[in-house]
């Protein structure tokens, strides 16, 4: 596997044509680190299924370069457009009624699709100079820890793409918010790093509640997700802490008064900032995951803004009864 610097403007023209001849690259966006493929070559959209270990009944979300190709995909409803308008590019996901050109494999069979422009320069590059819609998961094995920087991709598909480009860590570090337009009442259905808040003050009547089943209609949405091998477990400030003879780790929102007896302890925000501790979940999970732990004790964090998505990968990595190997 060949890991590239993105900021060579000849590595992402050869991921380009990788792309064009049905091949898999991965590469960054602001969220987390994409693998991705032609979005109309079905025969390069199973390869991701098939590296990833991804169900067939999972769909992924198209990245189009700008509004124009996003309806080549999509039938956009009109309450769309001032949404597109302010959050385009940026960590938001529409789910819509496809179009019949969109192969059913990219939608897991599902009548429609979700859509995204990234707004990381090297994953828009990356799309115009490939001359099509790049269809792209997270650049993982299926259910685990997402990848924010390339290092991550390399550790766990270890010959899964054919080409990694290397943008450094992600930005935001939580994956895009899934809001669906397909119903009479717009409805998240995952929340991610736009925030429900910034919705909801635009579309007014939002169903915020989120959706968990394993039948998804949008990534993400699976009750066990985001898993670390290490078990995790989410406990509050004054819970039970460490069980006698347990080598434990702590994930904490921010600085801790009693860190003592803890094999390690990771802090997602010095200054207790929302977008700073989003960043540094999925590396931080990495990290304590890596270390051989009997478990992990999570702190909770505020439900509001980025906090909930942060709270939504917590619970979904502390749901996982089967922990997969990275």
């Amino acid at each position: 596997m060949k890991i590239r610097d993105a900021s060579d403007g000849a590595a992402v023209a050869m991921a380009a044509l990788i792309i064009r001849r049905g091949g898999l690259v991965a590469f960054p966006t602001e969220t987390v680190y994409g693998l991705g493929a032609d979005a109309q070559n079905p025969r390069a959209v199973a390869k991701i299924f098939e590296v990833k270990a991804r169900p067939r009944i999972d769909p992924i979300i198209v990245h189009v370069s700008d509004i124009a190709m996003a309806r080549k995909y999509g039938e956009f409803p009109k309450c769309a457009q001032p949404v597109m308008e302010k959050f385009w590019p940026g960590p938001l996901t529409l789910v819509v009624p496809k179009k019949s050109s969109v192969p059913a494999i990219v939608t897991a069979g599902l009548e429609t699709v979700a859509v995204r422009i990234p707004a990381h320069p090297v994953a828009q590059n990356l799309i115009r100079f490939s001359g099509c819609a790049i269809a792209a998961p997270s650049a993982n094995m299926f259910g685990c820890v997402s990848p924010t920087e390339a290092r991550h991709v390399a550790d766990q598909l270890s010959c899964g793409a054919d080409m990694i480009l290397d943008g450094g860590p992600c930005a935001v570090g939580l994956e895009s918010t899934v809001l669906s337009l397909a119903g009479d009442t717009p409805r998240i259905l995952r929340p991610g790093g736009t925030s429900i808040e910034e919705l909801s003050g635009m579309l007014g009547n939002l169903d915020a509640g989120g959706a968990v089943t394993n039948l998804p209609q949008a990534p993400g949405q699976m009750e066990s997700h985001y898993a670390t091998r290490t078990p995790l477990d989410i406990v509050e400030e004054n819970g039970p802490e460490m069980n006698p003879g347990e080598k434990t780790g702590l994930l904490s929102y921010k600085p801790v008064s009693r860190g003592d007896g803890y094999a390690a302890v990771e802090i997602l925000s010095e200054s207790g900032d929302l977008r700073e501790a989003a960043a540094n979940l999925f590396r931080s999970l990495r990290r304590l995951d890596a270390m051989q732990l009997d478990r992990i004790i999570a702190r909770p964090v505020p439900e509001k803004g980025l906090g909930i998505a942060i709270m939504d990968r917590l619970r979904r990595c502390s749901a996982a009864r089967k922990r997969p190997d990275l």
